[in-house]
């Protein structure tokens, strides 16, 4: 029985939780929306970064190469010279020169793969938010629709009276009402020919007792009555 209890509780809170992430899917998707373009915008910032580091090193690489081939011509003057040992120390230099030319262009060539990377990355993102975005519209007509519909007339709530509810309504009432008053006239006409008074009515037109109701013989006989005689 505890077991019985704890799962239909699970699957209470679990329903509750559909039910409330399906009311509120639009406002999750606008979060989850900025969510994503405040990553999109980081990664554009980081890849400007990575730009800005790669010609900052695009510079001193030709900086160095330069450097390089200006010690390289004066070295080679040095030995012309007969000054060997200038010349070595200008070699030494380009030495140096040298390894920090191959390491800017190392770092030339991987900022050249990450900023490809997030090149890639950015535009993929960029154009998946926008698909979102028109998606949403979308979303967001729909719903609009639904909570017309849900609001209107043809969704009322479950204890509220529809249009047709009501219409059906009247028609049993006005049945109802026409089937009294076809009974009520079907009484009267039946009290009047077979009641008492309509027996007594018969008995008078055979001669046995005065009429019960005045006729138009029985009023002019009265008006004749009430005439004065000629001369």
């Amino acid at each position: 029985m505890f077991k019985t209890v704890v799962t239909l509780f699970r699957g209470s809170v679990a329903a509750a939780g559909e039910e409330l992430e399906d009311r509120t899917a639009l406002l999750i998707l606008d979060q989850q929306m900025r969510d994503a373009a405040a990553a999109v915008e980081r990664s554009k910032r980081t890849l400007a970064l990575a730009i800005a580091q790669d010609q900052q090193e695009g510079r001193k690489l030709e900086a160095t190469v330069a450097r390089i081939a200006d010690l390289e011509t004066r070295a080679v003057a040095a030995l012309d010279g007969g000054r060997d040992d200038l010349a070595r120390e200008a070699a030494e230099a380009i030495a140096g020169l040298e390894a920090d030319r191959d390491a800017a262009m190392t770092a030339r060539a991987l900022f050249a793969t990450e900023i490809a990377r997030l090149k890639r990355h950015v535009a993929n993102a960029q154009a998946r938010i926008t698909e979102l975005d028109r998606g949403r519209r979308v979303a967001r007509a729909s719903e609009a629709v639904r909570s017309l519909r849900r609001s209107g007339i043809e969704a009322a709530r479950p204890y509220e009276s529809t249009l047709p509810e009501a219409e059906s309504t009247l028609r049993r009432l006005r049945d109802r009402q026409m089937e009294a008053q076809a009974a009520d006239d079907a009484l009267v006409e039946l009290d009047a020919a077979t009641g008492p008074l309509a027996t007594a009515e018969r008995l008078a037109e055979q001669g046995f007792g005065p009429r019960l109701k005045t006729t138009a013989d029985d009023v002019l006989a009265r008006l004749k009555s009430r005439r004065t005689p000629t001369t």
